[in-house]
């Protein structure tokens, strides 16, 4: 396993270790193989799939958001485009996620998380071919509805926060989360934050080598690299 960082990772006190990473599937073209992600294949196949699917579970009155899954082809295939948010702020202070925020009234997800990686982190909208949606889901801490938007850069972007929201902006090659030292999954229970102390959940982390990505962030990119790997569509 990976160094991780020093991301806090708030375990419940009872947790076991979940199932393997869906690519490490028997058949699955790069399981656990760090092998490089060809970009033009990837989006292919996200702009078939069309709109992303509901969440399993809805909430009763969500705060629609959108986040931008900026993707791009580097040295090693197709790069994504992640920040750490500031230590400051009220909700997931100092996790890894996507650039974007709330959908305001009238605006429509595409436009919100445009807007809101423009803000930031600098990316130009113009610059960004949006190319589809994965699946939208459902966070009850911050009680939001999220829609991942995929953008294709033409080349590598050059990034600067745009807000005191943003400690870091960095780019990680999908080939570096396909590691077989990089993916693990959790499976939660015993938390009351969930509203159900009896409820088990899973979730997905993503050790690297000085960050770990986890919670609604590691649940698109599982999705992503399920899609990038063949095993799911």
């Amino acid at each position: 396993m990976r160094a991780g960082g020093a991301q806090r990772i708030p375990r419940p006190p009872s947790w076991r270790v979940g199932a393997p990473a869906p690519w490490a599937a028997a058949g699955a073209a790069r399981a656990g193989s760090g092998a490089d992600v060809p970009l033009g294949l990837l989006v292919e196949a996200i702009a078939a799939r069309g709109a992303g699917a509901p969440p399993d579970y809805a909430l009763a009155e969500p705060r629609l958001s959108a986040v931008l899954v900026a993707l791009f082809d580097g040295d090693r295939g197709a790069e994504v485009v992640l920040t750490r948010r500031a230590e400051h702020l009220n909700n997931h202070k100092g996790e890894i996620s996507f650039p974007g925020g709330r959908v305001d009234p009238g605006e429509s997800p595409v436009a919100a998380a445009l807007r809101e990686a423009h803000e930031e982190v600098l990316l130009d909208p113009a610059t960004v071919e949006v190319v589809g949606e994965l699946d939208h889901l459902a966070t009850w801490v911050s009680a939001s509805l999220i829609v991942p938007v995929v953008g294709r850069l033409a080349r590598r972007p050059d990034l600067r926060a745009g807000t005191d929201e943003v400690d870091r902006i960095f780019t990680v090659p999908l080939a570096d989360l396909l590691r077989a030292d990089t993916y693990h999954e959790e499976v939660w229970d015993n938390d009351a934050r969930w509203g159900d102390a009896t409820v088990e959940r899973s979730l997905y982390f993503f050790t690297l080598d000085d960050e770990t990505v986890w919670g609604a962030t590691a649940r698109v990119l599982v999705q992503l690299l399920s899609i990038a790997t063949g095993v799911a569509q």
